[in-house]
């Protein structure tokens, strides 16, 4: 039983944390509504976000994100929960090796490969095009989600699949008639982390493309920063509007995201 000492204890500690975590939220909103201007008055200026939007291109932008984001979440989704589901519930010859060597996509960083994907993908042609910045980002985004769903399937109740195969059902039916709908927890959490690495991504679109109309996001914030090193306001704007569709998706699938987390960390 937990004294009324503790729990108060354990409340302050959140609490401190919580303002901890929220204070650089609020300071960029507060930059983001405020006036760069001298004198410019203490009310909030909306239009700032406007002005953001037109000045930095950010519709170009978001628009070449959410594209990007679609299409890896889309990809790496379904071949996670097809390794996820091979590598959790057979067993073939090799399994171990090749789910250790997929493994390297998460343990080797980017960083470490992308001036030789970058020549590779200079050889076929495909620089500067939309496949060179999605494809790399399925292959890291499809590493992590094998291994999560692995855990997932591994984790599944034996009963269940064993009735579903004395009832007749294949490995198809299996896989997306009981598992996938039994496991919407696991995968919204994978979905909202993929999105969001993805989302957030930079040096991949910054080595690939050259072409404006193909920047994502947070690269257009980069040299909508080196535009305006002096308008702050402008810059928390465009910040904000960059951060906006991360942080509504998270509101969104909340309950899902934080449920899935917890299963995971029990099992």
């Amino acid at each position: 039983m937990i004294s009324r000492g503790e729990r108060l204890g354990n409340y302050a500690v959140l609490a401190l944390f919580a303002v901890i975590a929220v204070y650089p939220v609020l300071l960029i909103l507060q930059t983001a509504l405020s006036n760069d201007q001298i004198g410019g008055g203490g009310s909030f200026h909306w239009e700032n976000f406007a002005d953001a939007w037109d000045q930095g291109h950010f519709g170009s932008y978001l628009r070449t994100s959410v594209i990007v984001a679609v299409l890896v979440v889309g990809l790496s989704t379904l071949l996670s929960i097809l390794a996820g589901y091979a590598f959790g519930t057979m067993r073939f010859r090799g399994s171990e090796v090749i789910f250790y060597l997929i493994l390297l996509g998460i343990m080797v960083p980017a960083e470490a490969l992308v001036i030789a994907l970058y020549f590779d993908l200079r050889e076929l042609g495909l620089t500067n095009t939309l496949v060179a910045i999605v494809m790399p980002q399925v292959a890291q985004s499809t590493a992590f989600g094998t291994f999560w769903m692995r855990a997932y399937f591994r984790g599944s109740s034996r009963e269940v699949i064993e009735a579903a195969r004395i009832d007749g059902a294949g490995h198809w039916a299996t896989l997306w008639r009981i598992l996938v709908p039994m496991g919407r927890p696991a995968l919204t959490t994978m979905i909202v982390l993929v999105f969001m690495w993805t989302w957030n991504e930079f040096l991949i679109p910054l080595i690939m493309a050259t072409d404006e109309s193909l920047r994502t996001a947070p690269l257009g914030l980069a040299f909508f920063q080196g535009q305006y090193t002096s308008g702050t306001a402008l810059l928390a704007a465009g910040a904000t509007l960059v951060a906006l569709p991360v942080v509504v998706l998270y509101l969104f699938l909340q309950r899902h995201f934080i449920r899935g987390m917890v299963e995971g960390a029990v099992k």
